[in-house]
């Protein structure tokens, strides 16, 4: 299973951490794990790219943390708020079993 916390602070997503895999198929042909992994490493690079947002990633072995400094930039929480989206998209079409979705205050 892939658990996906999402950190909030307050209003804004102040960051989120994800780890595991699906086990929906076969490594290579899990379009679960795929498709969280698309989702959540275009969003990174997005921020990157397109926004202002100060913010710092961790990756190791199908884990991935990443943090964000004040103040949160609007287009920045823009991506992930549909990072968001696109997770509980794919959480509702395969299910509980190969994705957990959390949140978290801090």
């Amino acid at each position: 299973m892939i658990a996906v916390t999402v950190l909030r602070d307050g209003d804004r997503i102040s960051g989120f951490e994800s780890c595991g895999h699906a086990g929906f198929a076969d490594s290579g042909k899990d379009i679960v794990c795929a498709a969280v992994s698309i989702l959540i490493i275009n969003t990174v690079n997005s921020m990157e790219e397109f926004t202002g947002q100060v913010f710092g990633t961790e990756s190791e072995d199908g884990h991935i943390y990443c943090t964000l400094a004040k103040p949160y930039d609007q287009d920045a929480q823009l991506l992930l708020n549909a990072m968001v989206f696109g997770l509980q998209n794919i959480r509702q079409e395969y299910g509980k079993k190969y994705l957990r979705l959390d949140f978290k205050e801090v």
